[in-house]
């Protein structure tokens, strides 16, 4: 996975020469492939983990130096006192992706992300249920959600109200 984040790189035969491995080639891709193919892959176990390790460290500071305490006040994670998220669905290169990501200063880092099977905008129950799962990281902490024109229906506000959002 780092791998994939620090190359931005899709090709197996990128990442196997990368690979830190002291094997051939040939063995390097068979071994990203047997990686790549195990079912259980999914950004719930690999990625929400991770975020939610970084979300309370950053909330409560704790284990981290004086230099990192000073960072994380500078950055604007917080505005207002809320985690602020942003939802967004595009087309890109011919497919309809859902993304929630956080804002973080002038950064966003992407929560949870889907490719819905349909053209066109998402409905409620789509965004509801996207929206439920990358909210579920922030149970214990103030959110504010933003959209665009997609998202003005009522009943998703209203859902967001009565989940504190």
């Amino acid at each position: 996975m780092l791998l994939i984040q620090a190359y931005r790189e899709v090709k197996l035969s990128t990442l196997a020469s990368l690979f830190p491995q002291p094997i051939t080639d040939e063995s390097r891709k068979r071994n990203l492939q047997g990686f790549l193919v195990v079912g259980s892959l999914c950004v719930k176990l690999l990625w929400f983990p991770l975020v939610k390790y970084w979300i309370r460290q950053s909330q409560t500071g704790h284990n981290l130096n004086r230099k990192q305490r000073r960072y994380h006040k500078k950055q604007k994670h917080k505005k207002y006192g809320y985690w602020m998220i942003a939802v967004d669905r595009t087309q890109w290169k011919g497919r309809n992706l859902f993304m929630v990501t956080l804002i973080w200063g002038t950064h966003t880092l992407p929560l949870y992300w889907s490719i819905l099977n349909h053209v066109g905008n998402s409905d409620f129950k789509t965004q509801k249920r996207l929206l439920s799962v990358a909210l579920s990281l922030f149970k214990n902490y103030p959110v504010l959600v933003l959209g665009d024109r997609e998202f003005h229906n009522t009943k998703l506000a209203q859902w967001g109200d009565s989940r504190g959002v």
